[in-house]
C-alpha cells in the first residue's frame, strides 16, 4: 500500500478520536488558566532574583500554581532538578531513612533508577548503600499489575510504594489514573502510614486529573517533558503534601533550606509560559501516538497501545524485530527533525542505562523527546518508543519517512 494513502486513511479514521483529544486538552488549559488567574499571575512574576534565590516571588508564585493545578498541597518547581530522575531521586531520599523498605509495584523501575536504587552499580551512594531495602511486584504474565498480589505486598516496614505510570521501556500498558486510584487504595488498607509515590514523567496533562487529585501522597517528573510546553529549558518538579514536599526539597538544598533556596536564573517566563503551553502540546503528541499506531498495525507490527486505546502517556511503542529497523526508524525521525536533521544515529552507550541507545531526539533543548522523537534500547525484540510531538502534523511527515525507512 502507498505510504501516503495509507497516512491518509489514517487521519480519515482517527478523526473522532482527534475530536475527543481536543475536548480534552480544553479541560485542561482552562484548568491551568483558574490556577493563573486564582494565583494573580502578573508580569512582575516573571522577573528572577541571583544568588540563593531568597523571596523569589515568581518561583513561590509557581509552586502555588503547579500545586493547584496537580491537585496538591505543595509543589517544587526548579530549575535545579538536572532530570525528572533527579527530581524522583530527590523524593525518595527524602522520604527514605535506613531500614525502611521501598517497594515497586509496577514491576521493574526505569533504566536510570537502577543505579540510584542499586540495582546496578557500586558506592555511589545508593539508597542500598544507606540499607534501605527493595523490592518489587513483578506484572503478571499479560504485563497488567498483580492486583492479587498487591493486596498482601505492603508491610509494616514498607515505607513507600513506587507507582511508575509510564511504561518506560517495557512492552506493558501504561498505568491510567482510574489503576493508580486502584493502587493506592489497595496499599493504604494495608498500610496507611506508606508513602504513595508515582512517578509521572510523560504522564502530566494526559488526563483531566493527575495522581495527587486521586490520594497520591507524593509526584515527581520533569519540565523538559510535558509540563514545559517544549520551551522550558532545564528543571523539574516535585508535588504532593506539603511535608514531604519539603522533605525533598531538602535533599535537593540542604536540610534547613529546603523550599526556600535555589535562584531561577531568568527562567520563570518560559516555565509560566511553557506550563501555558503544556496541555495543547500534550494532546497534539497524544494524536500522533494514534496515527503511529494506526499506520504501523496497518503495515502487521505489533502496537503498543493500540490504534483506538486511550492514552495514558505520550508514549508510542512498535516492535521492529531487528536492529537494523530500529537504527533506520531513528535515522528517518532525525532528517525529519526541526533541529540536528543532518546528523546520523548511532547505536551507543548512555550513562544511566544498561543497554546501548539510539536515539533520533532534534530538539530544541537537549534531552527534551517534545518535539517528537524516539529512541530503543539495542536489545530484543528491538522496539522503537516514540514519545512527544508539538503537532500531529510534524509527526505525520516524519512518519510518512520512516516507513519508507524499513519497507
Amino acid at each position: 500500500m502507498n505510504t501516503q494513502y495509507l497516512l491518509e486513511e489514517a487521519e480519515k479514521a482517527l478523526i473522532p478520536i482527534f475530536s475527543g483529544i481536543d475536548t480534552q486538552v480544553k479541560q485542561n488549559l482552562k484548568k491551568v488558566l483558574s490556577a493563573f488567574r486564582n494565583n494573580r499571575v502578573g508580569v512582575h512574576h516573571f522577573a528572577s532574583v541571583s544568588g540563593y534565590g531568597h523571596d523569589d516571588l515568581g518561583r513561590d508564585t509557581l509552586d502555588k500554581v503547579f500545586a493547584q493545578i496537580m491537585g496538591a498541597e505543595a509543589a517544587v518547581v526548579r530549575v535545579q532538578f538536572v532530570s525528572g530522575t533527579h527530581a524522583i531521586a530527590c523524593a525518595l531520599y527524602g522520604v527514605l531513612r535506613p531500614g525502611d523498605e521501598m517497594l515497586a509495584v509496577a514491576g521493574a523501575p526505569y533504566d536510570t533508577l537502577e543505579e540510584a536504587i542499586g540495582l546496578r552499580g557500586s558506592n555511589q551512594g545508593s539508597l542500598k548503600d544507606f540499607q534501605i531495602d527493595y523490592r518489587q511486584l513483578d506484572l503478571t504474565e499479560t504485563g497488567k499489575i498483580d492486583w492479587e498480589g498487591l493486596k498482601t505486598a505492603v508491610r509494616t516496614q514498607t515505607r513507600l510504594v513506587l507507582i511508575q505510570r509510564s511504561c518506560g521501556y517495557t512492552w506493558r500498558k501504561s498505568l491510567s489514573i482510574e489503576d493508580i486510584r486502584q493502587i493506592i487504595e489497595i496499599v493504604k488498607q494495608q498500610n496507611p502510614n506508606t508513602v504513595c509515590f508515582v512517578d509521572n514523567c510523560y504522564g502530566e496533562f494526559i488526563d483531566t486529573l493527575e495522581p495527587t487529585a486521586v490520594g497520591a501522597d507524593l509526584m515527581a517528573g520533569s519540565l523538559i517533558k510535558n509540563p514545559g510546553g517544549t520551551i522550558v529549558t532545564a528543571g523539574g518538579y516535585i508535588v504532593g503534601k506539603k511535608e514531604l514536599v519539603e522533605m525533598a526539597a531538602c535533599r535537593l538544598t540542604a536540610p534547613g533550606i529546603g523550599s526556600s533556596g535555589g535562584a531561577t536564573l531568568d527562567q520563570n517566563r518560559l516555565m509560566y509560559q511553557g506550563l501555558f503551553l503544556a496541555s495543547g502540546m500534550v494532546g497534539e503528541a497524544i494524536k500522533g501516538s494514534h496515527l503511529i499506531a494506526y499506520v504501523f498495525e496497518q503495515l502487521g507490527y505489533p502496537v503498543n497501545p493500540l490504534p483506538f486505546e486511550p492514552r495514558r502517556d505520550i508514549i508510542q511503542a512498535i516492535q521492529l524485530d531487528s536492529p537494523e529497523k530500529l537504527v533506520a526508524f531513528c535515522k528517518a525521525i532525525q532528517q525529519n527533525s526541526p533541529v540536528d536533521s543532518y546528523l546520523e544515529p548511532v547505536p551507543a552507550s548512555m550513562p544511566g542505562y544498561e543497554s546501548k541507545l539510539v536515539m533520533a531526539g532534534g530538539t530544541f533543548v537537549d534531552g527534551s523527546t517534545s518535539e517528537f522523537s524516539a529512541d530503543g534500547p539495542l536489545r530484543e525484540p528491538y522496539i522503537a518508543f516514540c514519545q512527544g510531538g508539538t503537532h500531529w502534523t510534524h509527526i505525520a511527515i516524519a512518519l510518512e519517512a520512516a516507513v519508507d525507512a524499513i519497507r
